[in-house]
């Protein structure tokens, strides 16, 4: 098979989707593999260490025309929707549910996309997990920073300090941005609350901290409570492939604290929070009824070499299968066929499909 790995062009997006010894695996197997000119930059990883590799780097045409199979990390952008070819495969973060254009483009190219955050095995997201992570951890520093007053913060240190009560930490979803946001913000001295719907994470996190987290069920009433006196609020909530469900509402944000910092993770698949909208590393927050949004829809793109890596790591065995078997077999595959999110002009993922039909 013929593997494409484009250049990310995302703003302000460093990661690269295979690294070269990622590109060895896949030659080995016997696959050609075409890499543009420069997509490992960012990531520390040069052109001479892919043709080191035996890649074939090219330019971002010739590949897309050439590929039959695109190996990305993150969905595509209008720029790259021409280039997109009739009936090809793609494999990425998709994050479909908030984005129906792109739903209609691959729909009507036939183009068989497969997503990194839908594979599941044994009820666990292992190509999700690594990027939720990375952004679990930078989402209490991220909030930390902007409750700087220079920024619009509450002005409270985090940590606090002798006498001086520390910053309140609100995380919407105990998965595994919140149980990593949840141990960065308890680890800098954050008073934290955990609200989920389930219970067995909640124990989880009750036996792992040992009482230094607090934890409640997620009723619409515990967050009315808990949010109105927080400092810093994380949406930490997922349901795969399908949108994310709105928590805070316009209503319930004019009862927050002025100068508090909400960090929407969820942004990627539409954001807990009415009010949220995708911002930029360059540009990450907003204001808005004297509340602070940070809502990048690529964290883990500021640490590129780190998230290069650990989003590497993970989905290599799944690129070499789904490039070994062929589309066709792919399809079929118990495991390769739940990160199928469109196949054959449909949509094969139950959960898009409702969000997609409710739109």
């Amino acid at each position: 098979m013929i593997i494409g790995i484009p250049k990310e062009i995302k703003r302000h997006e460093y990661r690269v989707a295979v690294t070269p010894s990622g590109v060895q695996e896949l030659r080995k197997r016997g696959h050609t593999v075409l890499v543009e000119q420069s997509a490992g930059i960012g990531s520390g990883f040069t052109d001479g260490e892919y043709l080191g590799a035996d890649a074939d780097i090219v330019d971002r045409i010739s590949l897309f025309a050439k590929a039959d199979l695109i190996i990305k990390v993150k969905e595509p952008l209008g720029d790259e929707y021409d280039l997109l070819r009739e009936g090809q495969a793609i494999f990425t973060y998709l994050h479909l549910a908030p984005n129906p254009e792109l739903i209609r483009l691959l729909l009507r190219k036939n183009i068989s996309a497969f997503a990194y955050e839908t594979l599941t095995i044994g009820g666990t997201l292992p190509l999700l997990t690594p990027m939720s992570e990375v952004a679990g951890r930078m989402a209490p520093l991220m909030g930390a920073f902007f409750s700087q007053r220079i920024h619009g913060g509450t002005g409270v240190l985090p940590s606090g300090i002798e006498g001086v009560r520390p910053a309140k930490a609100v995380i919407l979803g105990a998965g595994v941005v919140g149980f990593n946001a949840a141990r960065v913000a308890s680890g800098i001295g954050m008073d934290v609350i955990v609200l989920n719907r389930g219970i067995e994470r909640l124990q989880k996190l009750d036996e792992l901290f040992k009482g230094r987290i607090k934890t409640l069920s997620m009723s619409s009433g515990n967050i009315e409570t808990e949010v109105i006196d927080a400092d810093i609020v994380i949406g930490a909530v997922l349901i795969p492939g399908a949108k994310t469900p709105m928590l805070i509402n316009r209503q319930l944000l004019r009862t927050m604290k002025k100068g508090a910092v909400i960090v929407d993770v969820s942004i990627d698949q539409g954001g807990c929070v009415e009010t949220s909208r995708p911002t930029t590393h360059d540009q990450p927050v907003y204001e808005v009824d004297g509340i602070i949004h940070y809502s990048v829809a690529n964290m883990p793109g500021a640490y590129p070499r780190t998230s290069t890596l650990a989003l590497a790591n993970a989905t290599i065995q799944y690129a070499a299968m789904l490039a070994d078997m062929g589309i066709e077999r792919s399809a079929e595959h118990p495991v390769l066929k739940t990160a199928l999110n469109i196949f054959g002009g449909n949509i094969t993922n139950p959960a898009l499909a409702e969000s997609y039909g409710s739109q």
